[in-house]
């Protein structure tokens, strides 16, 4: 209690310090969330109020603070309202109305995937929830927040879906909560507009259509629905139709997958009884110099106070000093939708950006001497990209890395070793670690310098162990996964193990691996748990099992079973108690041994009742 009350007065003269500052200096340095503060900015009305699943954290990790701080440095006023309370108005309505719109989003993890394991039980943490229980994140969130608004503030400015939630539903997809198809999430949500992607460039567009008045559906990035079609548009089957047909679904998540490159995609429609879901294409991948501008908008890298005073958030351990350096991937695994989301062209920050935050981070209050991770989706694609690709797009036939690494890639980490060892001779800097994985393939593919990059993040760049992703040995699961070969695994912990000894450290590798995927069975686990312990020699932790998550190739081969490239049948686990035992193979050998009564996904209580 005494250090709860501590806790509080600390958090309490924080509040009042910062609003203090705002009133004085006339500079935001959180977006408001509170009334006081929008008093104290002299603002009477926010331009745009944004909503979200998480909690307010201002770093450049969180979608939120970065979209608020976007439209900001373009002049709107823009106010937050996080995990806002669903029992009742207070909440909502306690910034009032904005004038242009609300910006709604789940946060930066879709709600179900937050909420629920991949057995379908309930998560008791949440880590962007204040104190860390799971008890501020409604499932299907962006569908309850719209709701929420729509209830307590009638006819409202037009409401704006976006983050992952929304970019990954838009169109007609499997939802694994509910095992069935659902619809275009803006016809359940009833939202007016959505942006997709990381929309940082399409949201400032959207703003100025509607301070102007003017109708934002030419905007790139931007879904709607409308009465008729765009006569210039690519029609996927209808709803209806893949409801109906698995073969007509594979074939409209075929389409959209290959529409998704800026330079290339086509408009897409989809219709659902008399309406359609109008997607306009991509917006324009931003440029080094845009990406650049984003992460320079100044971030505080702290909880927002107002949020502070319900409890700190464990994903701020992570974060507060880690550093972004490239947005994209071509890895293109079939069971992440970051290629979808992020894009499939790899961006990179320029080496005087990162230093330039680096250097700010050295001066940060709570820092430590520690830059706990130099991150992107994949950490080694800083730096290079397909000159095909930026001039032409992505290849329609190919992929970057799967089942080979295409010559037309340029795989280079000669720029990275350059960045990393600049940024360790910082002044006030001790350690900078990478601590998101690698792909090793890569590595292997650089004869220049995929050596003298390996051998330095061993010896300055591990904090004991460092993660890397096979998620499976045996092929035909590795083929349906897009995932290289275990042979390139072997030679890369070899060549890691041999680093460590020559620096005297004692580290290992960390490795991911995926239990009850599309095409795995029980003998396919076995294999795998063979494979770990005798070549690998270890019992790997990091093992998960296999979450169907929307528009990705591997949900559509979880529904209809089938392999979608091939059109084969596929063998797919759908039997709960089945799936955990795939994982005890790996985790816990013994008692995998032991079997157990099934229990069927049919009977699992989030299977009745299910209501749209």
């Amino acid at each position: 209690m005494i250090k709860a009350a501590y806790r509080l007065l600390f958090f309490t003269s924080r509040l009042r310090c910062y609003t203090q500052f705002v009133r004085q200096q006339g500079t935001i340095v959180f977006i408001p969330t509170t009334r006081e503060e929008l008093v104290h900015l002299g603002w009477e009305q926010p331009d745009v109020i944004l909503v979200s699943g998480d909690s307010y954290i201002d770093t450049p990790y969180s979608g939120l603070a970065v979209i608020g701080k976007i439209l900001i440095s373009q002049g709107y006023r823009v106010a937050i309202i996080a995990q806002p309370d669903m029992s009742g108005s207070e909440d909502i309505r306690r910034l009032g109305e904005p004038l242009l719109f609300w910006g709604v989003s789940a946060g930066t993890v879709d709600s179900m995937v937050a909420n629920y394991t991949a057995t379908l039980r309930k998560r008791r943490t949440d880590d962007f929830t204040p104190g860390g229980a799971n008890i501020r994140r409604p499932d299907r969130a962006v569908i309850a927040y719209t709701n929420l608004i729509k209830r307590y503030h009638k006819n409202t400015v037009p409401i704006v879906l976006g983050g992952i939630e929304a970019s990954l539903r838009r169109i007609t997809h499997y939802d694994y909560w509910s095992d069935r198809l659902r619809a275009p999430i803006l016809f359940d949500s009833k939202a007016d507009y959505l942006l997709y992607g990381m929309a940082d460039g399409s949201i400032v567009e959207l703003a100025l259509a509607l301070r102007q008045k003017r109708s934002p559906r030419e905007i790139r990035g931007l879904c709607y629905l409308a009465a008729e079609a765009p006569s210039t548009y690519l029609e996927l089957p209808s709803f209806e139709e893949v409801s109906a047909d698995p073969d007509a679904f594979i074939h409209m998540f075929d389409l959209f997958y290959r529409n998704n490159d800026p330079l290339t995609a086509r408009g897409l429609v989809q219709k659902k009884g008399d309406r359609y879901l109008v997607q306009n294409p991509p917006p324009p991948t931003p440029s080094t110099q845009a990406l650049d501008t984003i992460y320079d908008l100044g971030f505080e890298r702290l909880h927002h106070p107002y949020y502070e005073l319900q409890g700190e958030v464990k994903a701020l351990q992570t974060i507060q000093f880690s550093i972004p350096t490239h947005r994209g991937c071509y890895g293109e695994c079939n069971f992440c939708a970051i290629a979808v989301h992020e894009g499939r062209t790899v961006v990179s920050r320029s080496e005087a950006s990162i230093l330039k935050e680096a250097e700010k981070l050295s001066h940060h209050p709570d820092f430590k001497g520690m830059i706990t991770d130099m991150s992107g989706p994949t950490a080694n694609m800083y730096g290079f990209e397909c000159r095909k690709k930026l001039v032409s797009g992505a290849c329609e036939d190919k992929r970057c890395v799967f089942p080979n690494i295409c010559p037309a890639l340029p795989v280079d980490h000669s720029r990275q070793v350059a960045l990393l060892r600049k940024l360790r001779n910082l002044p006030g800097v001790k350690k900078v670690s990478v601590g998101s994985g690698i792909r090793y393939d890569l590595v292997l593919a650089d004869r220049r310098s995929g050596m003298q990059y390996l051998k330095d993040i061993t010896c300055y760049h591990t904090s004991g162990q460092l993660k890397v992703a096979p998620e499976h040995t045996d092929p035909v699961v590795l083929n349906l996964m897009g995932k290289p070969s275990h042979e390139s695994l072997r030679l890369f912990r070899e060549k890691f193990l041999e680093f460590s000894r020559q620096a005297g450290k004692k580290q290992f590798l960390s490795y991911y691996l995926i239990a009850a995927y599309p095409g795995s069975s029980e003998r396919e686990m076995k294999k795998l748990r063979e494979f770990v312990t005798k070549e690998l020699r270890v019992q790997p932790e990091q093992v998960q099992i296999f979450t169907p998550t929307p528009s990705t190739y591997a949900s559509v081969m979880y529904y209809t079973e089938k392999d979608p490239f091939s059109g084969k049948k596929l063998f797919v686990e759908k039997n709960l108690h089945r799936k955990a035992l795939q994982k005890q193979i790996i985790t816990n050998p013994g008692r995998s041994k032991t079997g157990g009564t099934q229990k069927p996904f049919e009977k699992h209580p989030l299977s009745r009742n299910r209501k749209p």
